[in-house]
């Protein structure tokens, strides 16, 4: 029992600090999400190109009725590398790559507020069923276009948080 309350007592002193050093959750500005909202998304023409807008439209929760305030502009970049390689030179896994190079500017133009680079690897498997290997990969592209998604929708939070939009 006494166990207990001082882990209770320890976790109210640490809720009490973390309150006092000035620490804001990220979405604790009501501005950010429709800020966010407010992105228009342009990437270059392919498959990876139109995953990579659906997911950032999602993302940031794009609204077509806001006019844009800021315009986000994503160059992509695809690898795939060989890994695996059984004896007979064919690869059984492949690593895919995936890297958005961004630059978030006022929709009215000018300097660029912000630019960046999110960088995404993961491995798949290459089956012998050819229908199955081309599957693999599309779900590659897949994954690696929600993750690039995700992490360059909490750097443009964070920016825009801190600007306080």
């Amino acid at each position: 029992m006494r166990a207990g309350a001082a882990l209770a007592g320890l976790a109210g002193a640490l809720c009490l600090g973390l309150a006092g050093c000035g620490f804001t959750p990220l979405y604790a500005s009501p501005e950010i999400g429709p800020a966010l909202a407010a992105v228009e998304v342009t990437t270059p023409e392919g498959r990876a190109g139109a995953l990579l807008r659906e997911q950032l439209d999602d993302a940031l929760g794009h609204r077509a009725s806001l006019p844009p305030a800021y315009r986000l502009d994503v160059a992509l970049s695809e690898l795939r590398y060989p890994r695996g390689v059984r004896v007979d030179n064919v690869a059984t896994r492949y690593e895919y790559v995936l890297t958005a190079a961004y630059t978030l500017t006022a929709s009215s133009g000018g300097e660029p507020l912000k630019t960046g680079t999110v960088r995404v690897e993961l491995t798949y498997d290459s089956a012998d069923q050819p229908y199955a290997s081309v599957i693999a990969q599309q779900d590659a592209q897949a994954r690696g276009a929600q993750e690039a998604a995700r992490r360059i929708q909490v750097e443009l939070s964070s920016f825009l948080a801190s600007q306080g939009s």
